[in-house]
């Protein structure tokens, strides 16, 4: 059961054999804001469950003369509560046909409609490969980034002309051009703490420094020391991209950006990112929509040290209040004038 509109992934429940589809009406009904009540407003529909499916989308862009093209496809399969946390592209372990088949499909819809700028056709994928289509996403996604890394198209800028009125071809972008190289990836960094069922956490950000370095791209606005992070706004801190020859290279310095981390003052789900980027399953993109719900061990996490963070915490107590241990002696510290060796003219 699904409430169109809901762009959160809140109002999509399942509706198992022995489970009562009114009752969980209801339960929709219950958690659902006021607007998606309105039946003017607001459709549920009903659809077929894909069990362990990949979560496949295809980026389109077009114009507003019938002109378009696409940007190859992401695997955004994994996926908390139908929220996606880690993107890929292009899809490591999609079949070359299947490929070729949702991406004619995805392109003649949007050709059908005349969609007009950037947009994401997004499918689902069985183990049989038979796909489904779920919807269009009529917008620039969170994880066009990785989209951009592997085909070298802005595609921010692109968007802002096309509604200027200049068509592709004013802005080199042909179909040809396309060329996927290497792969992608991106991790949502949060301010949400996976030890606590991911609770939305706030503050200041004590500390902040992040992880660098050939092939890592950082997108943020608000990730810096002093940043005062508000409970009332998406928990969405900072978006780590990694491009690498090939996924698991991708992977090797999406991890090592991860641990140069060091943030403090709010918790993060750095160490669940770490977790998942860590499991061979991962590392072999034989991940689908249920890797996360079948993993318990993602939650299992090693307390941090901070060992910087408690050095510097002490040396600052000892300047201010004065170390609270007594000397070793009662000898007290002898000041002697240091001998000036004689310097001959």
């Amino acid at each position: 059961m699904h409430v169109l509109g809901d762009n959160y992934g809140n109002l999509i429940h399942l509706c198992e054999r022995d489970c009562s589809v009114q009752r969980r009406h209801q339960k929709v009904v219950e958690i659902a804001p006021a607007p998606a009540l309105d039946p003017t407003i607001r459709t549920k529909i009903l659809d077929d469950a894909v069990r362990l499916a990949k979560y496949v989308g295809y980026q389109n862009a077009g114009d507003n003369y019938g002109n378009l093209i696409h940007l190859c496809e992401r695997d955004c399969s994994v996926q908390r509560r139908h929220q996606k946390v880690v993107e890929i592209a292009p899809a490591p372990a999609l079949d070359p046909t299947i490929r070729t088949k949702i991406l004619d499909d995805a392109v003649r819809l949007a050709k059908y409609v005349g969609y007009q700028n950037a947009g994401t056709c997004e499918f689902l994928v069985d183990k049989r490969g038979s796909y489904f289509f779920i919807e269009v996403n009529a917008r620039l996604q969170v994880e066009h980034t990785v989209s951009e890394e592997i085909t070298g198209v802005d595609l921010v800028q692109a968007q802002l002309r096309i509604a200027e009125g200049k068509t592709l071809a004013d802005l080199k972008l042909s179909q040809d051009n396309i060329i996927p190289h290497g792969a992608a990836i991106q991790c949502r960094v949060t301010t949400e703490d996976p030890a606590r069922s991911f609770q939305p956490d706030s503050g200041r950000i004590e500390v902040f420094r992040s992880g660098e370095g050939m092939g890592i791209r950082l997108d943020s606005a608000s990730a810096y020391a002093g940043s005062v992070i508000s409970p009332f706004y998406d928990s969405l801190l900072v978006k780590v991209i990694a491009s690498a020859r090939n996924h698991p290279n991708a992977c090797a310095k999406m991890i090592r950006a991860l641990k140069e981390f060091r943030i403090r003052g709010v918790k993060t789900n750095i160490p669940f990112l770490l977790n998942v980027l860590s499991q061979k399953q991962f590392h072999e993109a034989a991940v689908d929509t249920y890797f996360i719900d079948e993993h318990p061990e993602l939650f299992e996490f090693k307390p941090s040290q901070n060992r910087a963070q408690k050095l510097l915490n002490y040396l600052g107590e000892v300047q201010v209040n004065g170390p609270t241990t007594p000397l070793a002696t009662d000898l007290k510290p002898a000041y002697v004038d240091p001998p000036v060796p004689a310097v001959r003219g």
